[in-house]
């Protein structure tokens, strides 16, 4: 077995932490072991975000010792599954004992657990890469435990399940984004024999909670290319369950002058650009989604051929079920239909020309997420035609050049209405409400296309003059 002590000495924090829940260990007489994904991490030198503790004994009552000796007054134990979390400040760590469960059919939440040694808990892991353990105890600290090849695997890249993969996935089917999620983020390849049982246990992905689903499809768009891991889930059978709308789009061809793949391959090449421009997940998310009304807009002309008219305005509309179903946030939802619904506005102007006007109706449409707007805009062009990308890259990118003038963005904020809302409610007699915002907007349009001067006179003047039509 080798010996990691050396390794973990370069993380100074870690090394320190390791070596006190050892000793505590010895002088408890209970076995101790760092598992998991934590070990893969410490091989393949990646930063660690937290340390996960296996005991072979009570992990609840060595974490509350273990606490005590961090400086850290309470625990969050989850006596169900008898592990407890440490909120250390420095680096959170994590103690289970070590244990195997058993499920029922309908869910994943295990039906019963059992204690048991290291190679039982081990074995029930996901993957081989994960299924490792390190020693704690002071005389073999550092001693790497791997039962199932996990360092020859992770050397060569490859997701095996300890088990066999149909019990596996079946047993816990979220296991099966992770798989997509490891090959996304560490560049690893799925067995055949894995994606085989994927495929065979692709439905028992409805028993897991929206919110988990939805976590790992996050993780997967935080990774170097995003595109691997939902190609997987596709391939899979995996993606008609946990995003129906991205899997409808497979197969579904997109007028050639643009773009030179379906409308799925596109839409995850946009992702992989936008990866390479931006670490924000929210940006590469709205890369996922900005053509998401594609394929209930798609028309066939005979004349004019495929169109998707509207799809900006209706996938923004579609957004509103899919981040409810999801469990977004409200601010995550407001900012994906924002993006989706103005992607196109970029470049009708640099396909239209350049107008003071349409510029200022963008960035006031846009408001803070203009340079998101812009970066989206940039990961959407996936032509391979230079002559293309050069003629739209030049006038696209004379549009960008005006949006990024501190001016023009200075400029933004001047064509808000002066006269606010609560002065429209008081003045025209109303409450709060929709006539109240239709009325502010009109006289936002009326400076911006020039018809008023932007002061607070000729605002309130024309108020005055239009509130009849509206009231």
């Amino acid at each position: 077995m080798a010996n990691l002590k050396e390794i973990l000495k370069k993380n100074t924090l870690v090394y320190n932490t390791l070596t006190l829940a050892g000793q505590l260990a010895a002088e408890q007489d209970l076995e101790l072991y760092v598992v998991g994904g934590v070990v893969r991490d410490i091989l393949i030198n990646r930063p660690l975000k937290e340390i996960d503790l296996m005991v072979v004994g009570d992990g609840i009552e060595f974490a509350r010792l273990l606490a005590k000796k961090l400086g850290v007054r309470k625990i969050v134990p989850f006596s169900t599954f008898g592990t407890a979390q440490i909120p250390y400040k420095q680096i959170p760590v994590e103690v289970a004992s070590a244990r195997t469960e058993s499920y029922q059919p309908d869910s994943r939440k295990p039906a019963q657990i059992k204690y048991t040694d290291l190679e039982g808990d081990l074995i029930r892991r996901d993957f081989t890469i994960n299924a490792m353990a390190i020693d704690l105890w002071p005389e073999r600290f550092g001693t790497l435990h791997d039962p199932f090849s996990g360092v020859q695997d992770l050397e060569q890249r490859l997701l095996i399940t300890p088990l066999d993969p149909d019990e596996t996935f079946a047993e816990d089917p979220l296991r099966m984004l992770r798989a997509a999620y490891f090959a996304a983020n560490l560049g690893c390849v799925i067995t055949d024999e894995c994606l085989e049982a994927m495929k065979r246990q692709a439905e028992r992905i409805k028993i897991v909670s929206w919110e988990r689903v939805t976590a790992e499809i996050i993780k997967i768009l935080r990774a170097p290319q995003p595109s691997v891991g939902f190609i997987i889930l596709q391939n899979a059978g995996l993606l008609e369950y946990v995003f129906p709308e991205i899997a409808v789009m497979y197969g579904m061809q997109q007028p050639s002058e643009w773009h030179h793949k379906d409308v799925f391959h596109h839409t995850l090449q946009v992702v992989d650009n936008a990866a390479e421009l931006s670490a924000k997940m929210e940006l590469r998310f709205a890369a996922l989604v900005h053509d998401i009304a594609k394929p209930v807009t798609r028309r066939i002309d005979p004349v004019n051929g495929v169109s998707f008219h509207g799809h900006d305005e209706i996938g923004g509309r579609m957004l509103y079920k899919i981040a409810r179903r999801m469990k977004l946030s409200n601010e995550m939802r407001d900012y994906l239909q924002k993006m989706t619904r103005l992607h196109l506005r970029p470049i009708a102007l640099a396909k239209q020309g350049i107008t003071d006007s349409a510029i200022r109706r963008l960035m006031l449409a846009a408001g803070e997420d203009i340079d998101d707007l812009l970066t989206l805009c940039r990961a959407d062009i996936t032509t391979k035609n230079p002559n293309l990308v050069k003629r739209y890259m030049g006038n696209f990118a004379r549009v960008e050049l005006l949006m990024k003038d501190v001016v023009a963005r200075d400029a933004m904020r001047a064509f808000q209405s002066p006269v606010r809302g609560d002065e429209i409610m008081e003045i025209c007699g109303l409450k709060e409400g929709q006539l109240v915002g239709q009325l502010k907007l009109a006289i936002e349009e009326a400076i911006l296309a020039g018809e008023i001067d932007n002061t607070y006179e000729a605002a309130r003047e024309y108020l005055d003059r239009i509130k009849s039509d509206y009231l």
